[in-house]
């Protein structure tokens, strides 16, 4: 099977230490910028059915969970805070000149 490479944004729309929720057909990503890197993970908790976009960056690399606080490593997609045990789907990202890219 061959990797998809679609566009989901612009750098300029992935704010440092920030989240935005991208949507692709019936599916929805959530971008992080952290340190100047972009990273991209489901959206949704695996725990609970929260969207992360409007969870919180904290202690640098996770990502916390708006409905149980819960928290997953960005980086990682790693479960990093209970109640959050199964992981998050990770998606590779490359960034070309101003666009943002993810690997499905």
């Amino acid at each position: 099977m061959t990797e998809q490479r679609r566009q989901v944004a612009t750098l300029d729309q992935v704010e440092e230490g920030e989240t935005l929720r991208v949507e692709l057909g019936d599916n929805a990503l959530c971008l992080y910028r952290i340190q100047g890197e972009v990273y991209a993970t489901d959206d949704l908790c695996t725990h609970g059915q929260a969207s992360l976009a409007d969870g919180l960056i904290i202690d640098g690399a996770l990502i916390e969970c708006p409905l149980h606080e819960g928290a997953f490593d960005i980086r990682t997609g790693a479960p990093a805070r209970a109640p959050c045990k199964l992981a998050l789907k990770r998606y590779a990202v490359h960034v070309e000149d101003d666009a943002v890219f993810v690997e499905l």
